[in-house]
């Protein structure tokens, strides 16, 4: 079965909308009435239209007709490349002409339509009409129009009412931008439709093969991969790929390292644009924003602690990935600089007095909402420290591959010397794990008390003692601290703080799941690396959707965890290549 017939109404409409590469719309339906939301941040729009995830459609109540203007009910046919509404009256299909303009096919015979847009002003015409507001509407068609109405029953909506006499291959084309020119040119549906089906078919065309077993979620995977893409626009420099297209709409900084995983398998520039992205904006410092949205950047954040705030040192480690596909050698030529500021901004800014790095924001480690964060900032942190260890490994690597070996050496000397500050500084030897420190005020330092995984995430340097290795296995494969049903809960199941519905306060994150497999194959666990991967991969195809976390008690997601997520997709993806090319070693 093709990828195509494989996603048959997996695109559900209510909690997966229909939607396209580089596209902001989104459309979706309510019983028998669609809409169209856009994938567009705007906090100054909030005044007027509410907080963009709960915005009201710029689209909305587009209602089917019959003859006599009654409402059409439908079912749905859905595809990655096309939308069948089936009515008593015909098929009406959609489909993308582009990134800003649907394609309504329309059956031939006499109906009606009726929608609802939130704009400024309005002017209908001989073939449809156009609206202007915050984003400009027009609609097109080139079947006869028996009636086109704009009424507007309250301020800035207006309601358009149609009734047309439709001929064989009859379209309406709706045209929803930013820009005060409209796309009002007719094409043969059956050019757009087809067109739209071949890029999807290209696109799953150059996707690796996996083991059966994986292969229904991962043509789900990769339709997110595609169609959570947005094209570039304002601060957003390149096209990439949002955490969630419906829920998370921008980029947020380490998201697009674990998104590179799987690009890297389909189109290597696409997946160093989701690193240079962020290297667009670096500062002169050399630190890199925390997320980038159309209108702005996240640099600097007031709340919950007044700090500049980003993310997780990982971008050299995502980089090599990169390379280690594509053999694209002037890749790291063109970031090498960025990168070692980026290292630098981390040491020189935020290093405590004895050596060690510290989060001075929560939000820059990633874990928002961690108790590791519970006694305030900053932190000396267990998880940080072994990122900058790894991304000095990673830069060494990259010196050598472009000559620069008395980098190389340095930056290797940089990741033992940070080993042995971890384990003379944060290393708790009755406990068997490295501590995150609270560093107070005056100077003073405690212990946060609370276990998570990321007291164990030193593993991941390859750098430690065995008898470390060996106590920090203990904790990681205990069922009653971490090796859950589910694994790997973000908090202890046995801690008191652990929570498997709250963020980062129990629920499993599957990328973090991924940096321990990499961990457990660094130090030759690889059949505890394999146990780890083929949990994770069954916790990811378990429900139709795949989500932003997961409890790991019960593998269901919790309330607040964000569908069609992107991380979680790549490393789905990932491992699911991971796991065949095992398969295929096997005597």
């Amino acid at each position: 079965m093709s990828a195509i017939e494989n996603l048959h109404n997996r695109i559900d409409l209510t909690s997966i909308p229909f939607t396209d590469r580089g596209s902001r719309i989104l459309l979706s339906r309510q019983q028998h009435e669609l809409s169209v939301r856009l994938a567009e941040r705007w906090l100054k729009w909030e005044s007027e239209f509410g907080p963009y995830r709960t915005r009201t459609p710029l689209i909305n109540h587009f209602r089917l007709l019959d003859g006599a203007g009654k409402l059409l009910e439908f079912q749905t046919d859905s595809y990655p490349h096309s939308l069948i509404l089936r009515t008593a009256v015909g098929n009406f299909e959609w489909a993308f002409a582009d990134t800003e303009t649907l394609l309504l096919r329309l059956p031939p015979g006499r109906f009606g339509l009726t929608f609802e847009v939130f704009a400024h002003q309005a002017v209908a015409d001989r073939r449809g009409g156009t609206l202007h507001g915050n984003r400009n509407v027009a609609y097109t068609t080139g079947a006869r129009l028996l009636t086109n109405a704009i009424e507007a029953p309250e301020a800035n909506l207006f309601r358009v009412s149609l009734t047309i006499e439709a001929s064989d291959d009859d379209v309406i084309l709706l045209n929803i931008t930013p820009r005060l020119g409209f796309n009002r040119s007719l094409h043969r549906s059956e050019t757009v439709i087809q067109g739209s089906r071949a890029r999807w078919e290209s696109w799953f065309a150059a996707t690796p093969p996996v083991l059966d077993v994986y292969r229904k979620q991962y043509d789900y995977a990769w339709w997110i991969m595609r169609a959570g893409l947005l094209s570039p626009r304002y601060f957003f420099t390149r096209e990439a790929l949002a955490p969630s297209k419906i829920h998370y709409v921008g980029v947020w900084h380490w998201d697009q390292f674990f998104h590179a995983l799987a690009y890297r398998h389909v189109d290597p520039v696409l997946a160093e644009d989701q690193l240079r992205i962020l290297i667009d904006h670096q500062r002169a410092d050399g630190m890199l924003p925390d997320a980038i949205h159309d209108e702005g950047l996240i640099m600097h954040l007031t709340k919950p602690v007044d700090a500049d705030v980003t993310k997780p040192p990982l971008l050299a480690w995502a980089a090599l990935k990169i390379y280690e596909k594509s053999g694209h050698l002037d890749f790291l030529q063109e970031i090498y600089a960025p990168l070692v500021r980026w290292q630098n901004w981390w040491i020189t800014a935020n290093s405590d007095a004895d050596g060690l790095a510290v989060y001075r924001h929560p939000f820059s480690s990633g874990l928002d909402d961690s108790p590791l964060w519970d006694d305030g900032m900053p932190v000396i942190a267990p998880d940080l420290n072994t990122y900058l260890c790894l991304q000095a490994d990673c830069l060494a690597r990259i010196a050598d591959l472009i000559g620069e070996s008395k980098d190389a050496e340095r930056f290797r000397a940089e990741a033992a010397q940070r080993v042995k500050l971890m384990i003379a500084q944060t290393w708790d030897a009755e406990r068997g794990l490295f501590q995150a420190i609270h560093v107070g005020a005056t100077g003073e330092k405690h212990a946060v008390d609370v276990l998570t995984p990321f007291s164990l995430l030193p593993l991941w340097t390859g750098r430690l003692p065995e008898p470390i290795v060996a106590r920090l296995i203990e904790h990681l494969t205990n069922p009653a601290e971490f090796w859950a049903r589910w694994p790997l809960p973000t908090v202890a199941i046995d801690d008191p703080k652990f929570d498997p519905q709250q963020m980062w306060r129990g629920p499993t994150w599957v990328n973090i799941n991924y940096m321990f497999i990499e961990a457990l194959e660094r130090i030759g666990k690889d059949d505890l690396a394999s146990e780890l991967r083929h949990k994770t991969l069954d916790l990811l195809r378990r429900l139709p959707d795949i989500f932003e976390y997961y409890d790991p008690l019960t593998g269901d997601r919790p309330p607040k965890a964000a569908p069609i997520f992107g991380w979680s997709t790549a490393v789905y993806i990932d491992l699911a290549i991971q796991e065949t090319a095992w398969a295929a070693k096997k005597p």
